[in-house]
């Protein structure tokens, strides 16, 4: 009999008490987050809440692994719908606003860094971080877990089932670095197309919750043989996990999206401001111009209104700009 069918049944207090210890697990996250912190305080002014996202992305890596999710992963449906849906979504976008490659691409040695910027700068990187492959990224590896005989193995075999744990997060994390470009990436998609796609990718997730709460009950074998007599019925459990993939990813794409649309007005302002010293400048410079053929003119005894008019700026005749920035008198 194996340990899922020995459990206890999942009730209110065991959410909040039922752990196990996963040394894997606890090494890689402790590694990591060590690693970060090194990093970090070697670089003065670091950004604190970048800190604190990574560091919450990698809380929520444990609590998918050792809290009650990683302990009844393997017995109830709509458990490993939960692990699943934090572990593709939920952690990779903690961890991308975390910017963890701009302080690793400052811990290479010198000596690497062109070989570092040669892969992010190659062709495979471009590929792959464009705005399709990371759709696809985000939304297949659920399809193909769920629609294919993958499922069934990470139930019975537990080093298929980490590396599966392992693949959703590289996944989602590469969707959330390109679309969330707070790192540095090879391929950089426009905010508004991130926009427009995440509402897509919604409907991605609905599709397939729709598929699962619609469709035959996925390894009935398995979950019949665990001769579980508490909680629901392996129709019902799978329904709520369809639920849970369904609701859950449209949840979690909210702050996705609320993450965008502000990167996406820091980015605007960012570009009103440029645009506005490079206005500054011309008409500075304009005014530079009058004043100097003004001072010749003076000197040579000339009528300063016979000499030819400057040039007019594009923007003094753009209807937009040009009461903005009229000359101030």
């Amino acid at each position: 009999m194996t340990a899922a069918a020995l459990l206890p049944p999942l009730t209110a207090l065991r959410l909040f008490t039922t752990w196990r210890f996963a040394p894997l697990l606890l090494g890689t996250t402790a590694a990591a987050a060590v690693g970060y912190g090194v990093a970090a305080r070697s670089r003065p002014g670091w950004s604190r809440s970048r800190a604190v996202a990574f560091g919450a992305g990698l809380v929520v890596t444990v609590l998918a692994g050792s809290s009650f999710v990683g302990v009844y992963d393997d017995t109830l449906f709509w458990v490993r719908a939960v692990q699943n849906l934090l572990l593709l979504m939920v952690v990779p976008m903690l961890l991308a606003l975390g910017a963890p490659l701009t302080l690793l691409a400052a811990s290479v040695p010198r000596d690497r860094r062109p070989a570092w910027r040669r892969v992010l700068r190659s062709r495979a990187a471009r590929l792959l971080t464009g705005p399709f492959a990371a759709t696809v990224l985000l939304v297949a590896p659920l399809m193909v877990l769920y629609l294919t005989p993958l499922y069934v193995a990470t139930l019975r075999d537990g080093v298929v089932s980490g590396a599966v744990g392992a693949g959703l997060v590289v996944c989602g994390f590469v969707y959330f670095w390109t679309r969330l470009r707070i790192d540095p990436t090879p391929a950089s998609t426009p905010y508004p197309v991130t926009l427009v796609l995440t509402i897509a990718e919604m409907v991605g997730d609905a599709v397939l919750g729709i598929v699962l709460w619609l469709g035959p009950t996925l390894a009935a074998a398995y979950y019949l043989g665990l001769h579980r007599g508490w909680g629901p019925d392996p129709h019902t459990d799978q329904v709520l996990g369809a639920g849970v993939l369904w609701i859950g990813g449209d949840v979690v794409g909210l702050p996705f999206l609320g993450v965008a649309l502000w990167l996406f007005s820091r980015e605007d302002a960012r570009r009103a401001r440029a645009t506005d010293a490079e206005l500054d400048a011309a008409e500075a410079r304009a005014a530079e111009l009058g004043a100097a053929r003004t001072r010749a003119a003076e000197v040579t005894g000339s009528d300063p209104a016979a000499e030819p008019a400057p040039s007019r700026l594009w923007w003094q005749d753009d209807p937009q700009l040009a009461d903005r920035f009229r000359p101030r008198t």
